[in-house]
């Protein structure tokens, strides 16, 4: 059931961006805020700091949970960023990494070499397949579950039967999918996952590296021996109690998302039939059931935000972590988009929250600002 609680923000009539983050559930705020009042630190031997060890256990146990893996697997870190660089820096291993992924992901190895993808973000398993043949070291193979701005889903379990084929190691940066799609560890067939708790309703800040069991990475932070001594620094326990909480409801709220896709497909319906030159990116494959990015020839992204943002409709032009660079989106430009096209698209993404009557405003204000587009020729009077 939707509700209309807990929204993000007071002043904000409309929040279509989930995908950037995910409003803190209230189950989590009530675990940060016992955690913040627990005094020990969980290296201490002492009862106090047995008790914040305990906080520590239980979310490592909850997140566990949420992939299909022991608790022992789970290396809690500042967020996904951090746990992405883990991973692709964390082994000698020469990196392989999809054309769409995060962007913490593509500028984690200066020596990565990229994987293309199809015209609708799939990445090209023959193209793995050659890349995978090629050099002498050991490969690391990292291609996320779901891309961030269009929501096209990648054949993660086909990419690691292959990669393991020639010994490779496979990370999966599973971010965006987690809370929205079912995840297993060993189902993927993946060496390593990762998570980020604010894409989930944990808060900001802390996030996840999932290893097979046996599989270590060189740590990044030395100093201590948190985390089994693969991540240095003493834990921030608010932040992965606040994980843990997440995590229990995001596994409990899967069942949601039919309701979700549903919304989302007839919003999409609407747009394409109101301004026919739209184009929904990737909208012919296999996608996350909250997201659609959504591309209006002449108008940029950034354009279309304020116009929104205006109207207190919150959407975003591609991934939140760049969407300050007025710059063409990496995604779509893999997808074979050039530059303009690139530059037009905004990403609409919906949450447990989000309402009918949120879609048909959404839908209102968007058509009208894109009726309301200069057509070519009054376009070329005015560069004339």
């Amino acid at each position: 059931m939707r509700s209309q609680q807990n929204r993000p923000f007071l002043t904000m009539d409309i929040y279509l961006d989930h995908n950037a983050t995910t409003p803190v559930c209230p189950e989590a705020v009530d675990a940060i805020s016992a955690a913040l009042m627990q005094s020990g630190n969980a290296s201490s031997v002492h009862r106090y700091g047995r008790l914040v060890r305990r906080t520590i256990d239980d979310a490592r146990e909850s997140v566990a949970r949420l992939v299909g893996t022991s608790a022992a697997n789970v290396i809690f870190t500042s967020g996904g960023t951090e746990a992405n660089n883990l991973a692709l820096r964390g082994f000698g291993a020469r990196a392989l990494v999809s054309a769409v992924e995060h962007d913490s992901v593509l500028s984690a190895r200066d020596d990565a070499a990229v994987i293309s993808v199809d015209q609708n973000g799939v990445v090209d398993l023959d193209h793995l397949r050659s890349l995978l043949q090629g050099g002498e070291s050991k490969p690391l193979v990292s291609v996320m579950f779901a891309n961030n701005e269009t929501g096209v889903l990648q054949p993660v379990s086909q990419v690691a039967a292959l990669a393991h084929e020639y010994d490779a190691l496979v990370h999966c940066d599973a971010i965006q999918a987690a809370g929205k799609a079912p995840l297993d560890l060993e189902t993927l067939g993946v060496d390593m996952l990762t998570l980020s708790a604010h894409k989930i309703g944990g808060p900001q800040g802390v996030g996840a590296l999932v290893v097979r069991a046996g599989l270590d990475p060189e740590p990044l932070l030395r100093g201590g021996g948190q985390e089994r001594r693969r991540r240095a620094g003493t834990e921030n326990v608010p932040g992965v109690a606040g994980f843990g909480a997440a995590a229990v409801v995001a596994s409990n709220a899967l069942s949601s998302f039919g309701e979700i896709a549903r919304l989302r497909d007839a919003m999409e319906r609407r747009v394409l039939d109101a301004v026919p030159d739209a184009v929904v990116h990737g909208g012919e494959v296999a996608r996350l059931a909250n997201t659609s990015c959504i591309g209006l020839p002449d108008v940029t992204g950034e354009m279309q935000v304020m116009t929104l943002d205006l109207a207190g409709v919150a959407v975003s032009a591609g991934s939140a972590c760049s969407s300050g660079k007025v710059t063409p989106s990496h995604v779509l430009q893999a997808m074979g988009q050039d530059a303009d096209s690139a530059k037009c698209a905004i990403r609409v993404s919906l949450g447990s929250t989000t309402m009918p009557e949120e879609i048909d405003r959404f839908v209102d204000v968007w058509t009208d600002m894109a009726r309301r587009r200069p057509t070519e020729s009054e376009a070329r009077r005015s560069v004339a």
